[in-house]
């Protein structure tokens, strides 16, 4: 169904389409770390800004650059810092690794905002949208929306075969008892540091993406509010299952165009954090286990009342 979106798709509804999906892709991400691993981060919108700010600062302003190259770097500088991160702040645990993530993600943003490097508060601009040689141009609609449909696709069916796989069931159990899976004799450091580093490399990967769709990039890309939006997707889709994060991603990306709409809820539109605050806890209240849960709830056999004669029902009373 998303392959045959652009075919009936206005210009606008096919840009929300291609934004929800880059938000997928990086939703996804942090799904490896919070709900495969068990390891809540606060700071991985760190890893998108990168990598958007390396696609951006790589592609220069003497004409369009090669995806072959640009991409690559990208995501090998969102994961060299995911390693660098990881490594340090994998020392500490629960609320002590949310703060030195947050801490993280805050010494980047303000690299990006207080330097030259990264234009300061007002970002920098994309010149020219990357190609790959003459059949692929990201500065085509329809080119961008089948990339970013590619890259979802893909980091799905990757994160698919890792939580099927070996290591996989081993950050599972890391998640559930990283004690025992220790004593067992699995290096558990190991495992979570690998699984922060693809988690920065997909998202460096949606930083791409984002990058190139709006043509811009920003210090915003990488401050804790970015960071907190991608954790409230998956609380909103429901943690634990990839489908949750996409599902998720969707939810959260259409309530938030929705509450700042002024055509849609008025003048309500200049306070969208306040309801869309109070519309995802109102989620969270009645669905603790997310979206994905409402599927299941309507599915599962309801408990049916053991039927009683009336004659023991009379004497009963």
């Amino acid at each position: 169904m998303l392959a045959l979106l652009p075919a009936v798709l206005s210009p606008y509804t096919q840009d929300l389409v291609v934004k929800i999906t880059i938000y997928a892709v990086f939703a996804l991400s942090l799904e490896l770390l919070v709900g495969t691993t068990g390891l809540v981060s606060l700071g991985h919108a760190a890893f998108l800004g990168i990598g958007a700010y390396v696609t951006v600062l790589a592609s220069g302003q003497s004409g369009a650059a090669s995806i072959a190259w640009l991409l690559p770097a990208a995501v090998l500088a969102a994961s060299a810092y995911a390693l660098f991160v990881g490594a340090l702040s994998l020392r500490t645990r629960g609320v002590y690794f949310i703060m030195v993530t947050l801490a993280f993600a805050q010494m980047a943003y303000f690299v990006f905002h207080d330097t030259k490097l990264g234009g300061g508060s007002d970002g920098i601009f994309l010149y020219s949208k990357p190609v790959l040689a003459n059949w692929l141009d990201l500065d085509n609609k329809r080119h961008l929306y089948y990339t970013v449909f590619g890259a979802l696709v893909f980091t799905y069916a990757l994160l698919a075969l890792i939580q099927r796989s070996r290591f996989g069931h081993a950050l599972a159990g890391i998640r559930v008892n990283e004690q025992r899976m220790r004593a067992a004799g699995y290096p558990t450091t190991l495992y979570k540091l690998a699984a922060f580093v693809i988690a920065g490399a997909l998202a460096g990967l949606a930083g791409f993406l984002l990058a190139v769709k709006d043509g811009t990039v920003n210090p915003e890309l990488l401050s804790w509010h970015e960071s907190g939006a991608v954790l409230l997707m998956l609380i909103l889709g429901g943690m634990g299952h990839l489908r949750g994060a996409v599902i998720g991603a969707i939810a959260f990306t259409l309530l938030k165009e929705f509450f700042q709409s002024e055509a849609l809820v008025g003048p309500l539109a200049a306070h969208w954090q306040m309801t869309l605050g109070f519309t995802i806890i109102a989620f969270v209240a009645l669905l603790p286990k997310g979206l994905i849960g409402l599927g299941r709830a309507f599915s599962a056999p309801r408990a049916k009342r053991p039927v009683v004669p009336l004659e023991a029902e009379a004497s009963h009373e």
